[in-house]
């Protein structure tokens, strides 16, 4: 007797909004919309819970008329490309893969305070390429309201160049866009937000692929021996500061896992290794600004 597997896919509206409270199905309902009366969309797929949302509401409304795009960089780490490929085919969305080197582009390299800017300009550039194949299209990404309590020169960037974050436009928050994405099945709806891995180096000190990777195998090597879901190493010239979620710091208190730590991080190059005792918090090397 052989028992049929059943493929995990994304659900349907109707069943997403099924698991929401009114309010928040108002919202879903009014994101459906906004990408219906669209003639088609380009998503800027980063792999985060955020535009893993906006590319599966434009998949169900525009079918394919939607085609999600992500920039394969070495700011980019491993895992968070992985995770975009996996909720693309999840969602059973077109999925464009482009290269981009942060390197090339001098102004992002060096690493000023309006990096992001310049690297979400480059973004909007890539976009606008594949826009070529139909320039009706609708360029979006998932930036959500939190994004205008924080400094974003990034998103200045993008709005200067015409993409737009349809989650903010319809007045979606962070948490309740994780509320959608685990009503919608999403495989990453619990996943802890992340950003480039440029956001690890202090404004000013350079950045390179070789150090990339080297904090993206920090971090992986990090999360594989303490369990803990949200990692950050910053990195201070030879000293690497490592960051984790604030419920998390217990973790590390056990001193055979600490020497472990230390040895695994000196063994990349790093002189010195240190936990930051505040914990995480986003864009922490905003704090010298």
């Amino acid at each position: 007797m052989t028992h049929e597997h059943k493929v995990k896919q994304l659900k349907e509206l109707s069943e997403i909004t099924s698991e929401l409270n009114p309010e928040l199905k108002s919202k879903a309902e009014a994101l459906y919309k906004w990408f219906k009366e669209k003639k088609s969309v380009i998503v800027a797929l980063s792999g985060g819970v955020d535009s893993s949302v906006v590319a599966a509401f434009a998949k169900l409304a525009l079918n394919n008329r939607a085609t999600a795009v992500t920039c394969i960089s070495p700011t980019l780490a491993p895992l968070e490309l992985e995770d975009a490929k996996k909720v693309a085919s999840f969602i059973g969305i077109r999925h464009i893969l482009l290269n981009y080197s942060e390197e090339a582009n001098q102004k992002v390299a060096d690493n000023p305070p309006e990096r992001c800017y310049y690297c979400r300009s480059e973004l909007a550039n890539l976009l606008k390429q594949i826009r070529k194949e139909d320039n009706e299209a609708t360029m979006v990404d998932g930036g959500v309201l939190d994004d205008l309590n924080q400094r974003r020169p990034g998103v200045r960037a993008l709005r200067e160049n015409g993409v737009r974050s349809p989650l903010q436009e319809v007045g979606l928050t962070k948490q309740e866009v994780r509320q959608i994405a685990k009503a919608a099945g999403l495989p990453n709806h619990d996943k802890p937000s992340n950003a480039c891995l440029a956001s690890r180096f202090p404004y000013g000190q350079r950045i390179t692929a070789v150090e990339a990777q080297k904090v993206a195998e920090a971090e992986a090597l990090i999360k594989k021996m303490t369990n803990a879901k949200q990692v950050r190493v910053r990195v201070h010239g030879d000293l690497a500061r490592i960051e984790v979620g604030k419920d998390e710091r217990k973790l590390f208190f056990d001193e055979v896992l600490m020497d472990k730590i230390y040895s695994s991080l000196k063994t990349l190059g790093y002189t010195f290794v240190t936990l930051d005792l505040f914990g995480y918090r986003s864009g922490s090397l905003d704090e010298a600004l």
